[in-house]
């Protein structure tokens, strides 16, 4: 797949989130359709972490030092240990939408980077930082997805309205 296709992508989705994202109230941030689903506060949090520590990261590693030890992550754990729910929602969304825009700057600076670099995973075995680039943007994706489940099931709950007209999800 073409890397600047890619990258133009990962610059696009920096607006959709910030679209989808902004000028959120309190109570919408921090409501989940179950207990154990993530709110946006928590999804937010979890886009900055990722966008820093882990894509961002893994990319410029593959590319730089594939042969070291590449530090070790806890997207899941984070959301406890890192106490995402006490976090300030739009702080958090400015800090993200940030760091995006340094992720971008950094992957339109790069020359010729070697996108066949692999880092040996323990186990999942050689990881390319073509791997790590795609994967970014199928992360966008994913949470693209669930942040657009979150606020229908949002609309869905507050709203005094059936949606069945709507279509099904």
């Amino acid at each position: 797949m073409n890397h600047d296709y890619i990258i133009a992508q990962l610059a696009r989705n920096k607006n959709v989130f910030e679209e989808l994202l902004k000028n959120i109230d309190a109570e919408e941030q921090g409501w989940k359709s179950e207990p154990d689903k993530w709110c946006l506060l928590e999804i937010v949090c979890h886009l900055y972490d990722e966008e820093r520590e882990d894509f961002r990261a893994r990319c410029k590693h593959t590319l730089n030092t594939p042969k070291t030890a590449m530090p070790s992550i806890d997207p899941e754990g984070w959301v406890t240990a890192r106490k995402y729910m006490e976090q300030d929602y739009s702080q958090k969304l400015t800090e993200f939408l940030n760091e995006r825009e340094q992720s971008i700057t950094w992957l339109k600076s790069l020359e010729n980077p070697e996108w066949r670099n692999s880092y040996k995973h323990e186990e999942f075995g050689d990881l390319t930082a073509n791997m790590f680039l795609t994967n970014w943007l199928a992360h966008d994706y994913l949470h693209i997805r669930q942040i657009m489940r979150c606020k229908f099931e949002y609309l869905k709950q507050v709203s005094d309205e059936k949606l069945i007209y709507a279509g099904e999800w």
